[in-house]
């Protein structure tokens, strides 16, 4: 995954700073050079990158503050607070309301997903009860008309679009007003790709602007832009107002970093960030959670959400009941397979976890990762109730490995292979040993009384311990937005 590796250049960053003994001005320089030299590899801009690091000397100031401070927290907050501020221009982008007629237009550069993010923009809102609409007004690329058209006939999308006028402000005027007409309260308009040299087209997209009246114009960028981004992200600003920023092509082996120096060019919040391909590989991007992640911190709303988003609602007490119980058999394993498969990577789902690194999983690779869990699960197809109920590896001999073997058709190394994941997730399991699920009834007390008291009887110790004790469950918690975020964990959220 993109800016995997900028998470664990950064979080080792800060445990190289917690393992010292003292916390000197030294200390403080030497993180900062390791956080700076990894995000300008990350193609973040310099400028950026300077501030940033000016800010964070200015709020740690070391002579200032008193014997019993915990210098660790203190950095570790600016750090946060300091890529927070890169990532989140302070206002909110224009959020559609249902029932009420919506027209949202995509810009970009050519080349960066835009038509296909349409669709996903669409079929995502429609999941979530609203109706779009989408109008295809680029006429300047061969073949966008039947791209937009076949996405949309997969999703069950009305479209619409010409292959004979060639005004793509006329197509996109009437478009939207037909939409209208159908009581469509998404109308998403897809214009032509871009790159700022070109006068004349960006002419046009000002005047397909005027034409549509957009509530919110929409800059997709792709991720691999690298430095280029600022650039080009602030010439589109010049020529029409963006209101929000979508980053595609995250589960490529780009930097990304660019991405965040959109953010500071067009002064909009990054809404979404496409993770794939396909329809449904696009997640909602929102910043503390992310930063949370990149830090090594996790983002424990966002795992329990993603358990509730694709685990049936009748397995979920007893999968958390697993999870607080911490014992992990085969069966649990394949379980798990089949809804990581639905989930996404199982490095983006883990890195949701407290102390886990996004590095410790595989980055870049989600297709093998998801090839590999198959395999794994064919295998596991061979084996007997006993082997897949029991939690001793040394039922486990050579000999029922053999067999296993012959009846998946794979090599004898390929079973070693998945039973040595099963020790590492076995081990990752365990992490979450007492776990604490709250009963239905106590679910809206939780809700009301949240407060770090509360939560520290929740998490299972070990998981306490790597956040920083009680004293990081407090910042945590503040840094998560408190009981909102924190109750997503339990479904007592929204």
């Amino acid at each position: 995954m993109v800016l995997a590796q900028l998470g664990g250049s950064i979080s080792r960053a800060i445990q190289q700073m917690s393992n010292a003994t003292i916390i000197d001005e030294k200390v403080l320089n030497e993180c900062l050079n390791e956080i700076t030299r990894a995000l300008l590899q990350s193609d973040v801009q310099f400028k950026l990158v300077r501030d940033m690091q000016t800010n964070i000397k200015k709020i740690v100031n070391l002579d200032d503050l008193a014997a019993g401070h915990n210098k660790r927290r203190i950095i570790q907050q600016a750090i946060f607070n300091e890529l927070c501020k890169m990532l989140d221009p302070g206002k909110p982008s224009f959020t559609p309301k249902k029932g009420k007629t919506s027209v949202v237009m995509f810009v970009g550069l050519q080349g960066s997903g835009k038509t296909t993010t349409c669709t996903k923009y669409a079929y995502y809102h429609q999941k979530k009860g609203w109706k779009p609409a989408l109008v295809c007004a680029d006429t300047f690329r061969a073949g966008a008309f039947d791209q937009l058209k076949q996405n949309a006939t997969k999703a069950k999308i009305p479209f619409y679009g010409s292959y004979m006028e060639s005004d793509p402000v006329k197509i996109a005027a009437e478009g939207v007003e037909r939409f209208k007409k159908e009581n469509c309260d998404l109308i998403i308009v897809d214009t032509s790709g871009r790159h700022k040299q070109e006068a004349a087209l960006f002419e046009e997209m000002r005047q397909v602007s005027e034409a549509t009246k957009p509530d919110l114009v929409i800059f997709v960028m792709d991720s691999s832009i690298g430095q280029a981004a600022f650039d080009q992200a602030q010439a589109f600003k010049q020529s029409v107002s963006v209101g929000a920023v979508i980053v595609t092509k995250m589960d490529g082996h780009a930097k990304g970093g660019g991405a965040l120096s959109a953010v500071a060019a067009t002064k909009s919040p990054v809404i979404f960030i496409g993770t794939g391909e396909h329809m449904d590989e696009f997640e909602v991007f929102d910043v503390k959670p992310f930063v949370s992640r990149l830090l090594g911190m996790g983002d424990l709303s966002g795992f329990m959400d993603k358990i509730h988003e694709v685990v049936p609602m009748d397995q979920q007490p007893e999968l958390l009941q697993k999870l607080s119980e911490g014992t992990f058999t085969l069966r649990i394993m394949y379980e798990q397979f089949q809804n990581i498969l639905k989930m996404g990577p199982i490095g983006q789902v883990f890195s949701m976890l407290p102390g886990f690194s996004a590095e410790l999983m595989p980055k870049g690779r989600e297709k093998e990762s998801q090839a590999k869990i198959k395999r794994y699960m064919t295998m596991m197809d061979s084996m007997t109730n006993e082997e897949l109920d029991s939690t001793n590896l040394k039922l486990m001999n050579e000999s029922r490995m053999m067999r296993i073997a012959r009846g998946s058709g794979r090599h004898i190394r390929d079973v070693m292979e998945m039973m040595e994941e099963y020790k590492r997730l076995a081990k990752l399991w365990g992490k979450m040993k007492g776990l604490k699920i709250p009963k239905k009834g106590e679910m809206s007390a939780l809700s009301r009384n949240m407060n770090a008291q509360h939560m520290s009887k929740v998490l299972p110790p070990q998981m306490l311990k790597q956040i920083g004790g009680m004293g990081g469950l407090q910042n945590l918690m503040k840094q998560m937005g408190s009981t909102k975020d924190m109750m997503g964990m339990f479904g007592g959220g929204e």
